[in-house]
């Protein structure tokens, strides 16, 4: 009997769930993000399919995505609506008796026995379709890797099937950054050693490729580009390895006695996130987004596990020192990375 692995996606998930709440905008540019006041800085969650005809995607600011669409209906980001929607949709996939491994609030891998898997496929889309109103997108794989690619391939709600046979077809010409865990900045550090596409990267050596990008990365840049992974599919609850909070100004802080007294303050609720996980912290990160968009972080490493607000507090602010540049700020964030 095959094993295979499906990836469900939802579909424009947070616009999705809003729709629902207000059947009166199926059908319009729907735009979730910060308290939904365009004019005021934040960035886009999600956007609608119709939102995204107008070049509005998610991590866009606000104001961007109001110049692009400005018939687009402006939602705030509503956390308790889209968790309460996302344990609907993973008790569904449960119900099928499979494993389930949650990724987020709205993507899940199945780990999935039989000769068709697009038949399970097309129940867990169903189910989910019956339980919540949501539309999802399967992708079927022989893998992890397989299977979240395909359903890029399946949008909007379709099941796709993707395997080490139809793997070079479907993404050899593809740049390299098409790949489940390849960004921007490595797909342009490969192209800087002639290496462009997915087949290109597939035929690499991975020793050469290791002494140019690192011993444990290039080898598995490789497995990446042939469509390899190993990675089981698990329920095992997920553990955050760390926390964090970030705020985001509305006005540029050109004082930076108040950029200290702001990274204290954040310090301070991540210190109390920390202390109702119950983990110890060994490492606090400071970001700094400039005024316009440049963003820099700066951690340091603590000299012994702690849970201790005051030495959190400190670690941030001893990050902060690292930021030479005194330009107006935008947004701050602090963050604590718990012991393994």
């Amino acid at each position: 009997m095959a094993r295979w692995v499906l990836h469900v996606d939802l579909d424009q998930f947070i616009a999705a769930v809003e729709v629902l709440r207000r059947p009166e905008l199926r059908g319009r540019p729907v735009v979730v993000g910060g308290d939904g006041d365009p004019a005021k800085r934040g960035v886009v969650s999600t956007a609608s399919y119709e939102a995204r005809e107008y070049g509005v995607h998610s991590g866009l600011p606000l104001r961007t995505a109001a110049r692009r669409c400005p018939d687009a209906v402006f939602l705030p980001v509503d956390r308790g609506a889209y968790e309460a929607a996302s344990r609907q949709v993973m008790d569904a996939l449960r119900s099928l008796g499979v494993v389930v491994e949650v990724l987020g609030w709205d993507e899940a891998f199945l780990a999935v026995d039989g000769d068709d898997p697009e038949a399970v496929a097309r129940e867990a889309r169903d189910r989910v379709r019956a339980a919540t109103g949501l539309e999802c997108t399967v992708g079927i794989g022989q893998n992890k890797l397989q299977a979240k690619l395909a359903t890029g391939f399946g949008k909007p709600a379709g099941v796709f099937r993707l395997t080490a046979d139809t793997w070079f077809e479907m993404l050899g010409d593809r740049p390299t950054d098409a790949l489940w865990g390849i960004g921007a900045k490595t797909a342009k550090r490969l192209r800087g050693l002639g290496i462009a596409t997915v087949a290109d990267l597939a035929a690499a050596d991975p020793d050469v490729l290791a002494g140019e990008v690192g011993p444990a990365t290039g080898p598995w840049l490789v497995r990446l580009a042939q469509g390899r992974d190993g990675s089981p599919v698990s329920d095992a609850p997920h553990v955050p390895r760390s926390c964090g909070r970030e705020t985001t100004f509305q006005h540029d802080l050109d004082d930076w006695d108040d950029v200290r007294r702001e990274v204290s303050r954040l310090a301070r609720r991540v210190a109390g996130d920390v202390a109702e996980d119950g983990r110890d912290v060994v490492r606090v990160v400071v970001k700094v987004r400039y005024a316009p968009f440049i963003t820099q972080t700066h951690g340091r490493t603590l000299e012994a596990p702690t849970a201790e607000p005051h030495r959190i507090e400190q670690a941030a602010l001893a990050a902060l020192t690292a930021f030479t540049g005194r330009r107006p700020v935008r947004l701050l964030g602090v963050r604590a990375e718990f012991a393994r």
